[in-house]
């Protein structure tokens, strides 16, 4: 059985950080509210001039490098984000070309924060059929540029940066015990649209519009979605949450993050949390996640890592991993 394995990983974040004491001199807020409710303390932030392409560009160069593998060696570029540089062509052939590549595909994927397992997703099914050896998955967001900074109720959650792994076809027997993605779960609710939406583009208003949306119905949301989907993965795959190693969930509210690691029994010296430092960065906030487990030693080769998100559509899913 072809199974799709995790070479490398890397991450971009921008240079410029925000803090919480930064955004209460901007808008009605302060740090012990912001903490209190959601975790976040910083955030980065795209400088002028700096695009989606550029934090993608350079986290697929982080992750290429950790996989001892040149550019050239890829087949595929598949792109999450929310926020390209144009609305066509898709952002991945930036990259594509930043890259120096000229053959294979490159496309983007939007399914806001649940883009990059939808990514990954995607990229394992071309990787098992046979219509790609390599992949580069990449979640990236420049999420500053949609924010209404007048908007206390959202300013203050999101964050700009990019996160990369590199995939490669492997082989297995079918079993919980092979390296690579051994299952995945999509699922989507378009009913759920005004809970999480940008209210403008090209078909209607012409801009882009800023981010909308009613938290207090998200959190409710997300506690029952990402519950379910983790079940429905760890099924599939014949695991229990015990087999669990590692919980690298999207780094949207630390209490939602809290809430899906007490309900798979899982203690909170096995969640990765970044959420405090890189706030809520969508499509990217996994693989910024990954990066620094992967960094600091804490994901190592042969671990079982549960990738899990929810954003807006309503679309949520995850990943099941060995590493």
């Amino acid at each position: 059985m072809i199974r799709s394995v995790v070479e490398g990983c890397g991450a971009y974040l921008p240079e410029r950080v925000v803090t919480n004491e930064e955004l209460a001199r901007k808008v009605d807020t302060s740090d012990e509210w912001i903490v209190q409710r959601t975790g976040i303390r910083t955030r980065h932030i795209a400088a002028e001039g700096e695009f989606t392409s550029h934090l993608a560009t350079r986290a697929a160069s982080r992750a290429l490098e950790r996989a001892g593998m040149a550019a050239s060696a890829i087949d595929m570029i598949v792109l999450a984000t929310s926020t390209p540089d144009q609305t066509f062509p898709a952002t991945a052939t930036a990259v594509q070309a930043n890259l120096g590549l000229t053959r294979g595909a490159a496309f983007d994927v939007q399914a806001v924060c649940s883009g990059f397992v939808y990514g990954l997703a995607v990229a394992d099914s071309m990787i098992r059929n046979g219509m790609a050896g390599t992949a580069l998955v990449i979640g990236a967001e420049t999420f500053s540029r949609i924010l209404d900074w007048n908007d206390r109720s959202t300013c203050v959650l999101f964050g700009d940066g990019a996160g990369a792994v590199v995939l490669r076809a492997g082989h297995g027997q079918g079993t919980p015990d092979d390296r690579g993605i051994l299952a995945s779960t999509l699922h989507s609710d378009g009913r759920q649209h005004d809970l999480l939406y940008v209210d403008g583009g090209p078909s209607t208003t012409r801009t882009a519009g800023y981010l909308r949306m009613q938290g207090r119905e998200v959190f409710k949301h997300a506690v029952t979605n990402l519950a379910a989907v983790v079940g429905e993965t760890l099924n599939k795959a014949g695991l229990k949450p015990e087999a669990i190693d590692w919980l690298v969930p999207h780094q949207a509210n630390k209490r939602i993050i809290d809430g899906t690691g007490r309900k798979l029994g899982l203690s909170s010296d096995k969640v990765v949390l970044t959420v405090d430092r890189h706030a809520n960065t969508s499509a990217a906030s996994i693989p910024l996640a990954l990066d620094a487990a992967v960094a600091d030693g804490r994901i190592r080769r042969g671990h079982v890592v549960l990738l899990e998100a929810m954003g807006g559509g309503l679309t949520w899913g995850a990943n099941l991993i060995r590493w």
